[in-house]
């Protein structure tokens, strides 16, 4: 038997047409389907986006009803311009001196670290011509900062026992200010006082010079950290010092510790308290603003306050304070930070409070608050007042109010002429170093925002004044809560200022000892005990006989 099998039919063409032209079709069908899906989720998810931010929206301002932030703390904002204006008419009425120059200070420091003095050259090793080793540095920075890097040099070259070269000056970017050692010093007057203890050239020999293309640039700078200890440099420096006969540290801002071993300390001594005097040009110019002064101040028998003053358009931006808070001041101190320091203010990572800068005591005095505080301390408005400030920033309108509060106001550019400003014009450190010499020899050193120029003014003063540094020191907490309230009566905020002048007289004498410091713990702040072996060997306690004028 045969078996068959039933086969289907052979498709015609118009058959397979048919068949695809209905595949196509559930095809597209299903992709509508599917892309209608994602649409509708798509919108589902719009909406629920919609009403939550909805939700968000509405509930914002029941929240903040319900529980409202927390007011700005008092003295967030600058209104010290509104209150003098509104304490004026008291302010004017009232000019008695209840703080008589040269009557202020109640406290005279006791001196209770007695220690023989040493004899500091005797640790020296003689070391003959062949055998020299030299120490190049760099300082960096303004004036102060150049200075305590001079002071430090001397003492690593006593230490290790090295020739210093005449220390070199960096160019800063905001300073701007080229001048050479022999502009701002006294080269002559800095090499002998030293004489002694270490040798200082004002080159390296030619054979060493010869060696590096006769261009210091080409010798090779050393990185020493902060803060260096003077074991570091007897074990890690001076053999390099060895090998190579002349090291370059670059830069040589803070490095060497405030703690070195006596003999050490004794030259940081001598170097800042006498070798560093500064050149004829700006002595001569400082003389004469002195003696001018003193004529100034007769009502208050020759004596008269010096203000630091740091309100400068490039202090201001540094500072990120706020203080007039319109578009014009942010865009001027916007500028100021590129122009200065870059990127350095735009980096996502930094953080500019400018409210709790100021209830920090971190904003700059301007010379409205400057005024009201020593009105409010008693000092009567025919004082005579030495300001040492650079360009003031928008000048018309804030020192017209201290002008006001004290009509015997005087600037270097008010006491002397053109011509006579001229070897100083131009040059911030020069500057720096004649109102540094006028504000040492004032009755009162007001200081108002910190950093190396008062702390050295504070540090020299003590030690001419045997360890009374006779400096106002603001509390800026307390003085931005007091000058923030428009419903202060002059007669409360002249009560919190002489109990602010009493205390910072009591702060003048005090040496805090703080083994971690950094600073406080400085001789250029606190130059007692350890100066006081060379204070003596001055054989004088007068200023004048002291720095050569």
């Amino acid at each position: 038997m045969v078996m068959t099998y039933a086969t289907e039919p052979t498709p015609t063409a118009a058959t397979l047409r048919r068949r695809l032209h209905l595949h196509c079709k559930h095809r597209r069908r299903g992709v509508i389907y599917l892309f209608t899906g994602v649409l509708q989720k798509r919108y589902l998810f719009f909406l629920t986006v919609l009403y939550i931010g909805g939700l968000i929206t509405c509930a914002g301002p029941l929240l903040t009803i319900l529980h409202p932030p927390p007011p700005p703390p008092p003295g967030s904002f600058y209104r010290s311009q509104e209150v003098f204006v509104e304490l004026w008419p008291e302010i004017q009425a009232d000019n008695a001196s209840t703080a008589e120059l040269g009557n202020v200070w109640r406290y005279r420091r006791k001196l209770k670290e007695i220690r023989s003095c040493l004899n500091a050259n005797a640790y020296l090793q003689p070391v003959s011509q062949r055998f020299q080793r030299y120490l190049i540095v760099e300082a960096n920075g303004g004036l102060n900062q150049q200075r305590s890097s001079i002071c430090n040099a001397v003492a690593v070259a006593g230490l290790l026992n090295a020739t210093l070269v005449i220390p070199r000056f960096d160019l800063h970017n905001v300073w701007k200010d080229p001048s050479e050692f022999a502009d701002i010093y006294d080269e002559d007057h800095f090499i002998s006082s030293l004489k002694d203890y270490v040798t200082v050239v004002h080159d390296l020999p030619n054979e060493l010079m010869e060696s590096y293309n006769h261009s210091i640039s080409n010798i090779p700078s050393i990185r020493i950290h902060a803060w260096a200890s003077a074991r570091y440099y007897l074990d890690e420096v001076y053999p390099i010092l060895q090998e190579t006969r002349v090291i370059r540290v670059s830069p040589f801002a803070n490095r060497l510790a405030t703690s070195i071993p006596p003999h050490i300390q004794f030259l940081r001594c001598l170097a800042n308290y006498k070798a560093l005097k500064f050149s004829s040009p700006i002595m001569n110019l400082a003389k004469m603003i002195v003696s001018r002064m003193v004529r100034k101040s007769l009502n208050s028998g020759g004596k008269y306050i010096a203000v630091h003053l740091r309100f400068e358009e490039d202090m201001v931006a540094f500072s990120c304070c706020v203080y007039d808070g319109d578009k014009t001041e942010t865009s001027e101190m916007n500028e100021m930070r590129l122009k200065g320091w870059g990127k350095k203010f735009t980096h996502k990572s930094r953080v500019t409070a400018a409210g709790l800068n100021r209830v920090n005591g971190r904003c700059p005095m301007t010379p409205v608050e400057v005024g009201m505080m020593l009105r409010g301390m008693g000092f009567s408005n025919d004082t005579a007042i030495y300001l040492a400030s650079g360009k003031i920033y928008k000048e018309e309108r804030y020192l017209e109010p201290l002008q006001k509060m004290f009509p015997f106001l005087y600037t270097k550019e008010s006491l002397a002429t053109e011509d006579e400003l001229a070897p100083i014009q131009g040059f911030s450190s020069r500057q720096a170093a004649l109102d540094y010499m006028v504000c040492l020899y004032s009755e009162v050193f007001v200081t108002t925002q910190g950093g190396n120029f008062p702390h050295f003014l504070m540090g020299h003063r003590r030690f001419l004044y045997n360890g009374h540094a006779k400096t106002i020191i603001p509390d800026k907490t307390k003085l931005v809560v007091l000058l923030h309230d428009k419903n202060i009566s002059w007669s409360s905020f002249k009560d919190e200022m002489e109990s602010m002048l009493i205390e910072s007289d009591r702060k003048s004498i005090m040496v805090p000892r703080v083994k971690k410091s950094t600073r406080k713990g400085s001789i250029y702040l606190n130059p007692l005990p350890e100066c006081r072996c060379l204070w003596e060997s001055q054989n004088s306690t007068s200023p004048s006989d002291y720095y050569y004028f």
